[in-house]
């Protein structure tokens, strides 16, 4: 990567083109150049690591079909209520809404293909393969999801997570990997009991969105940015966060800025072509914007060629 441009993360691989975390968008992500391939981590029932976004199955898979009766009280399909080999017979789909639809019509098909779920060992396997075969080295960014409710479920997410990344050699701070979370708690955690080494990233989030106990408003002022700093590399910061409206025009808050004076990288997401934030009419404005007027390190992005397009011809 040319140190002039933002890294480019494959957010859940190239999926503005295939079914998000599937082997086929994460292999089209590579071949787009992306500097990172974003890997979110859940648990399955017999502790396997499958490459997810969501503890829920039934928004990405067939499982109502597949497996009738075995949603919880809730009516959602957990990952962790099934085994990896229930899993792997799951077709997987582009990512619809409630009512079945999709969530991003202009993308790939939905409910189409013949798309598989797997696990983060076969994964890294893969981007192993792919940097072997193509001579070019693309990065691993795992997240580690719902840390707290996995522990409720009986498993240590991020220890079985450290050690699936060791065992295909990402163990040091020069590795070319980040590990990310948005439980500040898990974060601090990965540092001071878990002796992880390798960089890692606090996620930053709306706290309206009530995923995390994780005081997101606070992380985001200088003394909350210094705190984070004591345990984390960069922050992952909600793109929205980084910028306000006035009088109809994007400006830089002074997130960015305020990450940098305590020495965090920031990598804000998500950058899509088919779903711009307010104040962009364009998908190459916005990327120039996160460049040029945030001075952002890195971006994630459901479109990797697009965005580092972008970036290669400021």
């Amino acid at each position: 990567m040319s140190a002039s441009r933002p890294l480019v993360i494959a957010h859940r691989g190239a999926s503005g083109y295939l079914p998000e975390h599937t082997l086929a968008a994460k292999a089209l992500a590579h071949a787009c150049g992306a500097d990172f391939l974003e890997q979110d981590v859940v648990a399955t029932a017999d502790d396997e690591l499958v490459v997810l976004h969501d503890i829920h199955l039934d928004r990405v898979t067939d499982v109502a079909t597949v497996f009738p009766g075995r949603s919880r009280v809730d009516g959602r399909y957990y990952v962790r209520d099934f085994s990896m080999a229930e899993l792997r017979r799951l077709r997987v789909t582009e990512r619809v809404g409630e009512d079945g639809r999709a969530v991003y019509p202009g993308r790939y098909p939905a409910h189409s293909g013949e798309f598989r779920v797997h696990t983060l060992a076969e994964e890294l396997a893969l981007v192993a393969e792919l940097n072997r075969s193509l001579g070019r080295t693309a990065g691993v960014y795992p997240e580690i999801k719902r840390p707290a409710w996995h522990r409720e479920e009986g498993v240590d997410l991020a220890a079985r997570l450290l050690a699936v990344l060791e065992e295909h050699g990402y163990a040091r701070e020069d590795d070319p990997v980040r590990v990310q979370c948005f439980d500040a708690a898990e974060v601090r955690r990965l540092r001071e009991e878990l002796g992880c080494r390798m960089p890692v990233v606090q996620l930053i989030g709306d706290n309206a969105w009530g995923e995390s106990s994780t005081d997101y408003d606070a992380l985001r002022k200088p003394d909350g940015l210094a705190r984070v700093a004591g345990f984390a590399d960069a922050i992952g910061p909600w793109l929205e966060h980084c910028y306000a409206l006035e009088d109809g025009r994007p400006v830089a808050t002074s997130l960015v800025g305020d990450a940098h004076a305590a020495g965090l990288d920031v990598h804000p997401y998500t950058v899509r072509a088919d779903s711009l934030p307010p104040g962009f009419t364009s998908h190459d404005a916005l990327v120039a914007f996160c460049a040029d007027e945030l001075g952002v390190d890195g971006l994630f992005t459901d479109f990797p060629d697009r965005t580092l397009l972008v970036l290669e011809q400021r």
